[in-house]
């Protein structure tokens, strides 16, 4: 006879979770891993396999410098209700500030992070009574923070994503060939064709202001010539009446 294993029913788990996300040193592991600076971490995949069917309470990421995409923002926000905080230096002591004070709304803190900065707060959260779980590239996770952590959930490339390169401006390649077409034709007109007759309708402007200007000096020269003529003429005739 065989034993029958009784089912098991399933459970209901109310567990309300925080994720905080340290965004620096996750990028920086997942860039090490696979060598390429263009891959990111795919939140779509990656959020329902930490929570497991928990009830997700809050979503922070936090970005070291103020350069944050309004693509990943959006995306947080659209999907998760998440918001993205900008750090003035390193992510380890906002990140710390916000577990602390969230610790007692929530029932596990998920930390995505693998620096072992984050042990004196995991000790802490757990004398708090809360569950810590931590959430890293295996490779480049501290030991001593898996080892401290309730649960530890390695990040792999299967939670990543590639980005297309920067210089790629044009989805489609008639349009790049365009525009190379457009940039190469205004290069071969030289600069000189453009200067040129510019400067033959000066010359000839200024040509023709001194042939008016040479007409004009003979006729006024010849009145005032005539003008004294006429004068002397006059004086004559009165000296001799």
């Amino acid at each position: 006879m065989q034993d029958k294993t009784p089912e098991i029913s399933p459970v209901n788990i109310t567990q309300s979770v925080a994720i905080l996300i340290d965004g620096n040193n996750i990028e920086r592991s997942l860039h090490s891993i696979t060598g390429d600076n263009n891959v990111m971490v795919n939140f779509d995949v990656l959020i329902p396999k930490l929570l497991k069917g928990r009830g997700l309470s809050r979503l922070i990421y936090f970005k070291e410098g103020k350069a944050i995409s309004t693509k990943l923002a959006d995306r947080l926000l659209n999907n998760f209700m998440g918001s993205v905080v900008p750090c003035h230096k390193s992510a380890d002591i906002p990140l710390s500030i916000s577990a602390t004070q969230i610790a007692r709304k929530v029932d596990t803190i998920i930390v995505l992070s693998g620096d072992s900065d984050y042990i004196e707060l995991v000790k802490h959260l757990k004398g708090e009574g809360v569950r810590v779980e931590i959430a890293a590239v295996e490779k480049t996770t501290a030991a001593i923070l898996i080892e401290g952590a309730d649960h530890f959930v390695p990040i792999t490339v299967e939670d990543s994503f590639t980005l297309s390169p920067k210089s790629r401006r044009y989805p489609n390649k008639s349009g790049s060939e365009t525009s190379k077409k457009k940039s190469s034709s205004r290069a071969k007109v030289p600069a000189s064709s453009k200067t040129k007759p510019r400067q033959t309708k000066k010359t000839t402007k200024a040509k023709v202001t001194k042939e008016s200007v040479s007409k004009r000096k003979p006729n006024s020269k010849a009145k005032t010539v005539n003008k004294s003529r006429s004068n002397s003429s006059q004086n004559n005739r009165g000296k001799k009446k």
